[in-house]
């Protein structure tokens, strides 16, 4: 089992998603310094991989079904059951050693997401709101971000700013994998999985998508913490773009890709343009 390997079994490019809104998390709780930034990154790096271990691992039967997962490690036996597991346990260990380095409170909390991601992968057996539960999950990363700078949630201080950014987060991945499941409509009509393009069709998933879209977009401007208009433009600008795509899904060549890299975008526009103004106000 190599470098290779495991980057390749956890979706290593995945945490691209996350992690703009760990550090949008951290910069609205105030000021972080670079050792504080260094821990959430080793906690947010353990919290996806476990994420996404964890699913390989309790999906690997589903996986096993399904033409376009059959090659995954566990589903092909490229990767024993046990090293699945060991890495789970690594990537445990860092969340609870990046937590327990920034404060008390967030390793104290750090079972919250443990347990979200164990829920997870259960969710699509049961319920088309499959989606929205993995929303949560992602909806977490800048909540936990807060907590490891500021070490308190006593105060209320992250209402509004912070709940709203976790909300928008929520939706927006909502959005990315109600689309992301078209790829998989018809094999999980088949066997029986639940998800919402699965059980409302195409046309539904995309204008779903489009107001989705909006209410990311409404939690992000609601959220502005100190009236930075960049992070509003920014907000702005790629709802716009990812409705474009949205709406001209059946015209590209490659609509999963464009739409994937579209959503890794995102969260890095919006973390710049709140970098930016800060700096600027």
């Amino acid at each position: 089992m190599d470098v290779k390997q495991i980057a390749s079994f956890v979706k290593i490019e995945h945490t691209l998603f996350s992690l703009p809104f760990v550090f949008i998390g951290a910069f609205v709780a105030g000021s972080p310094s670079m050792m504080q930034l260094v821990w959430i990154l080793v906690a947010a790096i353990g919290a996806r991989g476990l994420a996404m271990g964890l699913n390989r691992i309790i999906d690997r039967d589903i996986d096993a079904d399904n033409p376009r997962t059959e090659s995954r490690h566990l589903a092909s036996g490229d990767m024993s059951l046990q090293s699945a597991w060991i890495l789970c346990g690594v990537f445990l260990t860092m969340l609870l050693i990046g937590a327990w380095k920034l404060n008390p409170l967030a390793l104290k909390l750090s079972w919250i997401p443990v347990l979200a991601f164990v829920i997870y992968p259960y969710m699509k057996r049961f319920t088309w709101a499959c989606h929205w539960w993995l929303g949560l999950c992602l909806g977490l990363a800048p909540a936990g971000a807060w907590v490891g700078i500021t070490g308190e949630i006593a105060s209320l201080d992250w209402w509004p700013g912070l709940f709203f950014i976790s909300l928008g987060v929520a939706f927006w991945i909502a959005t990315f994998d109600i689309n992301y499941a078209l790829m998989d409509i018809e094999n999980d009509r088949k066997n029986g999985i639940k998800s919402f393009p699965a059980r409302f069709g195409e046309v539904h998933t995309e204008r779903t998508s489009v107001q989705m879209t909006l209410l990311w977009f409404a939690c992000f401007a609601i959220s502005n913490p100190i009236d930075e208009v960049t992070f509003l433009a920014a907000a702005g600008l790629m709802a716009l773009v990812n409705i474009v795509v949205l709406l001209r899904r059946k015209h590209l060549a490659d609509f999963q890709t464009t739409f994937f890299r579209t959503s890794v975008l995102t969260g890095w526009t919006l973390l710049a343009g709140l970098i930016i103004g800060q700096q600027l106000y």
